[in-house]
């Protein structure tokens, strides 16, 4: 068996809100016997959806929860894990399969020095892989965005032009010299995903487009570039250096660049590439994800490949054990940059390992392709009964006869009044023509209701 925990970035390092319906798709990884540790119980709905695609017996999954902390069980609180409670209700599910030994891995989304507190404390930490790395706080290390740019530099794996810097003026000198020469640049906090730490800061307006990793825009107006660049730094520093406790990275704009991953395996006996895949953008916010990705040139797969092979294998050789996505873009004349490492269990993980290759075989004769969406914002979904009957009024579900149609990624929670429900979903589908018939269908039966009320 293993214990799975279903937690996320430490409230230290990056505040959150609420993450119960988010980090349920630690779910998608339980197999029969496995122990899963939640910050709330699950969806009833969502865990038989989930393990009946996957096979697995709800009935044969133990299920705790932690005690709700300070957060109230809208996130897990790392200091929970070690509540006297919650290290009884697991020491009670270990004895009666066997005891300690019947634990085969210490499994979690997020490498947190709490994760390795609870394995000592039940006496699993051999069990947890890395547990010394984690216990003295290297999970920070390994995904902050500045470290990466050290540690690329260290492995010789190409990066855009930037730098890593620790204050305002600093900043301001680095930010004029990029924009003169590319005339626009990315600001990166060092600890936030999916484009949304990262703010484009634009002297050209022509460059001022949405299909960028980066939520934020900033375009600088008049004549005085240096003007414009101290102001801005004045304004955005507390936000960029999350109120001075991290330091920022400002990187060169690269224009029609595509994005890509390579996501690793890191044991203590070597590294292992798991899957590649591609993130595009709408409106600066990351809207699709698809796997595998299968169009890259030979060269430049060879480009992708071998530099994620460098960076994992310098992320072993600083003790990280686990999930690892190395992403990087693809510029327009072929050259791949890396921009930043996820040590982690990414949002990728259970598109590429759960749906595309143990549930729809995607590389199976005939191929199939899973692309991850968010529900657009002009869509009108009430709830997740909603959703599902249309699924299955439109013939949209998952088929696994066929391998095509719909998975639901996440549970769906009800949304406030007077809006749709957010959450994602994966579209399997053969060819790029069976992904629009769907979208589509989709699209017209829930942007109807909003066009009606205009």
């Amino acid at each position: 068996m293993r214990i799975i925990i279903a937690n996320h970035i430490d409230p230290s390092i990056r505040d959150r809100t609420d993450l119960r319906a988010w980090t349920q798709r630690a779910l998608w990884g339980a197999r029969d016997g496995d122990l899963v540790v939640l910050c709330a119980p699950p969806d009833p709905g969502f865990l038989h959806y989930a393990t009946a695609l996957t096979g697995t017996d709800p009935n044969h999954l133990h299920l705790v929860t932690v005690p709700p902390g300070q957060f109230g069980g809208r996130l897990l609180d790392p200091e929970m894990l070690t509540h006297p409670g919650l290290l009884d209700q697991v020491r009670s599910v270990l004895a009666r399969q066997g005891g300690a030994q019947a634990v085969q891995e210490v499994w979690a989304l997020w490498p947190s020095a709490s994760v390795a507190r609870f394995a000592t404390a039940l006496g699993l930490a051999e069990q947890l892989p890395g547990a010394g790395f984690l216990a003295q706080g290297g999970g920070e290390l390994v995904n902050n965005k500045a470290t990466f740019r050290m540690l690329a530099a260290a492995a010789g794996v190409p990066v855009a032009a930037g730098t890593v810097v620790r204050g305002p003026d600093e900043a301001a000198t680095v930010t004029e010299g990029l924009l003169h020469s590319a005339g626009a640049a990315v600001v990166k906090q060092a600890h936030n995903g999916a484009g949304v730490g990262n703010e484009l800061l634009v002297a050209d307006p022509l460059l001022a487009t949405g299909h960028a990793g980066a939520r934020h825009l900033h375009q600088l107006n008049g004549t005085d570039l240096t003007t414009g660049i101290t102001a801005y730094w004045s304004e955005r520093w507390t936000w960029a250096s999350a109120q001075g406790r991290f330091p920022v990275v400002i990187e060169e704009f690269i224009p029609d660049a595509r994005t890509v991953y390579c996501e690793q395996h890191l044991t203590d006996t070597g590294v292992q590439p798991t899957e590649m895949g591609e993130l595009r953008y709408t409106g600066r916010r990351l809207s699709h994800e698809s796997v595998p990705l299968r169009d890259l040139t030979p060269a430049v797969e060879k480009q992708l490949l071998d530099g994620s092979a460098r960076l994992a294998a310098t992320y072993q050789n600083v003790g990280y054990r686990g999930r690892l996505s190395t992403d990087a873009i693809v510029t327009p004349d072929g050259q791949v940059l890396f921009t930043e490492v996820n040590a982690q269990v990414t949002g990728s993980w259970h598109i590429y390992e759960v749906f595309a290759h143990h549930i729809v075989h995607a590389n199976a004769t005939p191929e199939r392709t899973v692309t991850e969406s968010h529900v657009l914002a002009h869509w009108t979904v009430p709830d997740g009964p909603a959703f599902h009957h249309a699924l299955a009024e439109l013939g949209l579900g998952y088929d696994p006869a066929t391998r095509t149609g719909v998975i639901v990624s996440m549970p769906i929670v009800d949304p406030p009044a007077g809006k749709g429900a957010q959450f994602t979903f994966s579209t399997v589908y053969d060819a790029p023509a069976g992904h629009d018939v769907i979208w589509n269908a989709l699209e017209t039966h829930f942007a109807a209701p909003c066009r009606a009320a205009a």
